[in-house]
């Protein structure tokens, strides 16, 4: 009996075996893979399992402590709701990715070498490409080969910064990487590319709102999330990561307020709620490593249910536009409640999680003496509040009657909502469940009258803006240009390059190399065959014909007669004779 099982292991190879199960069976595996993960992650030990010889290198499957095993509760459990949310889905295919994601998510927060962790980073992306392409529709194909294109990047950053930092250290473990050398920029674009940083994250809001219904959950989940562990494992204290991730938290609600897709609005938050992450990790105090764990788990679960809750809308309505949504709330009262709890949890109103996580992010910011990174993270939670807690349930659930003839989602879909938002309320009102998880140990009090009264002022304050502004907060149908339309522009442009320019060059080439090189060869390859039947051929022709010649004429001395044969005999005796004692 093995005394350690890697809970990628379970759900991996555990997904091959999808396809073999019908019916309610099936059903019952998909809950039991993730639930054998998390039985597997709960009952570990600290420690280092699964180490292996390769190449004179220690290739480390299983590092295990606190910081890991917080992630590796969250991402278990997620993947139980999100299994549960997605039951009624009938594509093995989908399961298996699905399956496939998860685990390669663990295999990440396990790695305890780069060569693990490239395996799984790359895991991660194959696997989750799927997830957008089941949508089959041609917006879904064209994110998802965006999407591909942009994680085979980081893919490769990734690769060539564990090289470079081969060739310096002579080592593969994965601990503090120091950021001032080639090695350490490479790996750091790699990792802040999947935390989608700005310029550089803008395949999230492309990518998410195009997976199906239930990929979108589970993407919201890992890859990003994946991106915050291995940033507190490499590069926590990084202090450019306190700019980029103050940066991200504003950038993100600023591209929410100008949404009109239900998905895409939330999928710009998530961009800002995981630059509350980055920052912290750039603080990398232990109080802030502890609160970009403690935001990463809670933002895990409201996140997803979201998703979930917009999902579920989609799903029942074929309608994911605020302008083209209202008066839903009363055809589909559960999903509204559930989806709330999420909108609560994600504005840090006190009882619900993001209360109890987003918080000491700031506060680590303010005891760092960070005065400007505060302030923004303080902003960029009221503009959470006005479009995730208020203007999105607005104008999707309540708004002006659509007509649009809804019911509620498939029971399956009704339980995974209500399993993550009865944890966005149990976190919120038992923090300690969640504060003895994280990786330091932490005395942190949230509800203290002083932050309780802060923040339901600032609030309250956004409530009355969005109810003085409420008929200009409304959805617009529009796009927004985000810094993908650089690679999409330029893309364009590359092909139309290819197409036009190198075509056209390409033509002149050829048509220089048949004038020029081509018919040279021609001309010298005959003048080589004259010259060969010529002269060489002459040649082996003289010479076979004298050898002829001299052979016909050998002939006639062969007679037959036996005296002329002992006459020459004599003669040669005779000569050889003279020779002899002629040398004497």
């Amino acid at each position: 009996m093995p005394d350690w099982v890697h809970p990628a292991a379970i759900l991996i190879l555990g997904s091959v075996l999808v396809p073999f199960f019908k019916g309610r069976v099936k059903k019952v595996y998909l809950l039991v893979l993730p639930a054998l993960a998390f039985l597997s992650v709960l009952t570990m030990s600290e420690g280092t399992y699964g180490v292996y010889h390769f190449l004179g290198q220690e290739i480390t499957f299983g590092r295990v402590d606190k910081l890991s095993l917080a992630f590796a509760y969250i991402f278990t459990i997620v993947s139980f709701i999100g299994m549960c949310y997605g039951l009624h889905v009938r594509e093995d295919g989908h399961h298996i990715a699905s399956l496939v994601y998860a685990g390669s998510a663990m295999g990440v927060v396990f790695a305890g070498d780069f060569l693990t962790l490239l395996v799984f980073w790359e895991f991660l992306a194959f696997s989750s490409v799927f997830l957008i392409l089941y949508r089959r529709t041609r917006a879904a194909n064209n994110a998802a080969f965006r999407y591909i294109l942009v994680h085979a990047f980081s893919g490769v950053c990734l690769m060539g910064g564990i090289f470079l930092q081969y060739t310096q250290t002579h080592s593969l473990a994965f601990n503090l990487v120091d950021l001032s050398g080639l090695a350490g920029g490479l790996i750091i674009t790699s990792f802040i590319i999947n935390a989608a940083v700005p310029p550089l994250g803008a395949w999230l809001p492309d990518a998410y709102p195009e997976a199906t219904v239930t990929g979108a959950v589970f993407m919201t989940a890992f890859t990003t999330k994946s991106a915050v562990y291995v940033l507190a494992r490499g590069f926590a204290g990084a202090e450019i990561l306190i700019w980029l991730g103050t940066i991200m938290a504003v950038y993100g609600v600023v591209y929410a307020v100008l949404e009109n897709d239900t998905r895409r609005l939330l999928a710009y938050h998530i961009v800002s709620q995981v630059g509350y992450m980055v920052a912290a990790v750039g603080i990398g105090t232990e109080m802030a490593v502890n609160g970009a764990t403690a935001h990463a788990f809670a933002h895990i679960l409201y996140k997803a249910l979201l998703f979930m809750g917009a999902g579920s809308v989609l799903y029942m309505t074929g309608r994911s536009k605020l302008t083209e949504l209202g008066g839903v709330y009363k055809t589909m009262p559960i999903t509204f409640m559930l989806y709330m709890v999420g909108g609560f949890a994600i504005s840090s109103v006190p009882l619900f999680s993001g209360f109890v996580s987003k918080s000491i992010v700031v506060s680590a910011a303010a005891e760092s003496h960070l005065p400007w990174v505060w302030l923004f993270l303080t902003l960029a939670s009221a503009g959470t509040f006005l479009h995730t807690g208020l203007k999105l349930p607005y104008f999707m659930f309540m708004a002006k009657d659509a007509g649009i003839k809804a019911k509620e989602p498939p029971t399956n879909m009704l339980v995974g909502m209500g399993l993550a938002a009865f944890l966005c309320i149990f976190i919120g009102v038992y923090p300690k469940f969640l504060y003895n998880l994280l990786p330091y140990a932490i005395d942190y009090r949230p509800y203290t009258p002083e932050h309780v009264v802060w923040t339901l002022e600032i609030l309250l304050l956004t409530w009355l803006g969005f109810y003085i502004y409420i008929k200009k907060l409304g959805g617009e149908s529009t796009i927004s240009l985000d810094t993908d339309w650089f690679y999409r522009k330029g893309a364009r442009h590359f092909m139309w390059v290819a197409d036009r320019a190198i075509a056209a060059a390409d033509t002149v080439v050829g048509e220089g190399y048949k004038t020029v090189v081509l018919a040279s060869s021609i001309r010298t390859a005959s003048g080589s065959l004259k010259f060969d039947l010529g002269i060489i051929d002459g040649m082996v022709n003289g010479v076979a014909s004298t050898v002829l010649n001299l052979s016909s004429r050998m002939r006639r001395v062969q007679t037959g007669q036996l005296q002329h044969y002992a006459v020459a005999i004599m003669i040669g005796l005779f000569v050889l004779l003279n020779v002899v004692f002629f040398l004497l």
